[in-house]
């Protein structure tokens, strides 16, 4: 498992001796199934940042990525950033606000969100849109 609080700050680094992209400013996430979708990197000062899609890049260590080729910037899936965004329940209660998520370097699958109020498992996880995060209040019903 990997934090994003632990990406976030990895330099970026490019195939081969190309050099140093840039370092990982945030993660985009989507739902349904909830993923890593896209990584921000920063790429200095005067340029833009880049974003680019999880599977275009590889774990190299525990401070390092390296972008293969085949996604470059803007052909990264939709997603938002889930660090920083409120936690409302599906009647709309405020539940605190997202600190930190756990998710699988590979598969790129949540495991699990790290909130003001607690911990929060993937299967409890609604929606994600730019104003919050949407969660179930209780624990999953069983199908029927």
């Amino acid at each position: 498992m990997m934090l994003f609080s632990r990406v976030r700050g990895l330099t970026v680094l490019a195939p081969g001796d190309a050099g140093r992209v840039g370092v990982v400013r945030a993660l985009t996430v989507g739902g349904a199934p909830w993923r890593v979708t896209s990584v921000r990197i920063a790429r200095g000062r005067l340029r833009r940042d880049a974003v680019v899609p999880w599977s275009t890049l590889g774990v190299a260590g525990p401070d390092l990525l390296i972008a293969r080729s085949g996604g470059g910037p803007g052909s990264a899936p939709a997603g938002h950033e889930l660090v920083g965004s409120r936690v409302l329940t599906e009647c709309g209660e405020e539940r605190g606000t997202v600190l930190d998520a756990a998710f699988d370097p590979v598969t790129a699958r949540i495991e699990g969100v790290l909130t003001t109020s607690g911990e929060l498992p993937s299967d409890r996880l609604l929606g994600l849109g730019d104003h919050a995060l949407v969660v179930r209040t209780g624990a999953r019903r069983p199908p029927g």
